[in-house]
């Protein structure tokens, strides 16, 4: 048994069009919206009541994709500090391409994002930094150089 590939990341947020902005803002597009319920939901989440709404969003590519979650039922709880630091353990960071840096961590400021430490260059290959997004999450970006 092996994987054929790995469909999306799922992020939940408590504000969902907040989330869409700020991605959508850094290049992603936004596939599509829906509520989801039921007991289908309740039985993959091991919860009663699930009542969520979803975004689905593509990189430019098309290969990868983000999916961002808001729970209405039952309300969304954190594990965690909501501005956790890098070497906290779990899913910590999802990493981006950009062509310029500067730009996109300008863009990411505009919608609400957070520089965590500094842009930096690595060796002679690439520019990166972490920015803090929706619901405390790490967006690390990383612009090659040469």
């Amino acid at each position: 048994m092996t994987i054929q590939r790995m469909d999306h990341v799922s992020v939940v947020v408590d504000d969902l069009e907040a989330a869409i902005a700020f991605f959508t803002g850094l290049g992603m597009e936004l596939e599509g919206q829906a509520p989801i319920e039921g007991q289908w939901v309740d039985r993959v989440a091991g919860l009663d009541g699930v009542r969520v709404d979803i975004a689905m969003l593509r990189d430019p590519d098309g290969r990868g994709r983000l999916e961002l979650t808001t729970f209405h039922t039952p309300p969304a709880i954190r594990a965690e500090p909501e501005h956790a630091p890098a070497n906290t353990l779990g899913l910590r960071s999802i990493m981006f391409v950009v062509d310029d840096i500067d730009a996109t961590v300008a863009q990411l400021r505009a919608r609400g994002g957070e520089l965590v430490g500094e842009v930096v260059r690595y060796q002679d290959s690439y520019r990166l930094c972490y920015v803090r997004g929706p619901a405390g999450i790490i967006v690390a970006l990383a612009e090659q150089l040469g």
